[in-house]
């Protein structure tokens, strides 16, 4: 009986202090034209609210000085984070821009897609992970989501994946890198390096972060 009593508090101490997931869904279209709202957190770079394709979406110019320009969004995680968005980027004449998302603040991985080099890329702090090689369309919307899991212990789990956004979500990651004693706390974030000197649009931004219970 003392056994059972423990477990049930055991149990109940655990639920208590679990980490809560969040869900945050982002779309511009309710949203005015021009400066994004505060939940849109801009870190560097010139970024705004404007049209494409019918919607509205968050986009980050290329402005007069070009920057690895990023924008955090939702709460910051204490956990597992996870984040998918759809994105569209432009060629001008050789010049492509590098795009993607990343988990865990400035410093957490990125998911990173790389025209230049025709790869999808996992990067932590300017240090590239992982790469696989990965086909780009000007002017297409693209579908990227990467996660970060934590397993048992210190271990994490970190996946990505990018496909057309017209075509169904790959079954399995294109990327799979396995982590140890990550910190697991801080912002997801949308990024991009506008070098074509073409905007750069995401939209159907789907966040899922583990934060840490209220006191």
């Amino acid at each position: 009986m003392k056994r059972l009593l423990f477990a049930a508090c055991l149990l109940a101490t655990t639920s208590l202090f679990a980490q809560t997931p969040q869900t945050f869904e982002i779309t511009a279209d309710d949203w005015s034209e021009g400066e994004p709202p505060k939940d849109v957190f801009v870190v560097a770079g010139l970024i705004k609210v404007a049209p494409r394709d019918g919607n509205k979406a968050l986009v980050i110019d290329p402005g007069t000085e070009l920057v690895d320009a990023s924008a955090q969004l939702g709460v910051s995680a204490a956990g597992s984070a996870k984040i998918e968005a759809k994105i569209l980027a432009i060629r001008r004449g050789r010049s492509t821009p590098r795009f993607g998302v990343s988990v865990h603040g400035m410093s957490g991985h990125r998911l990173i897609i790389n025209p230049a080099k025709k790869v999808l890329e996992l990067v932590r702090n300017d240090q590239t992970l992982t790469s696989v090689p990965f086909v780009w369309t000007s002017e297409a919307w693209v579908k990227v989501k990467l996660e970060a899991k934590k397993g048992g212990g210190d271990a994490w789990t970190i996946t990505g994946k990018a496909w057309p956004a017209d075509a169904a979500e790959p079954a399995e990651p294109l990327i799979k890198h396995e982590e140890k004693g990550l910190k697991g706390q801080g912002k997801c974030a949308i990024w991009a390096t506008p070098f074509s000197g073409e905007p750069v649009f995401f939209d159907n931004i789907q966040i899922t972060v583990e934060t840490a219970p209220a006191p």
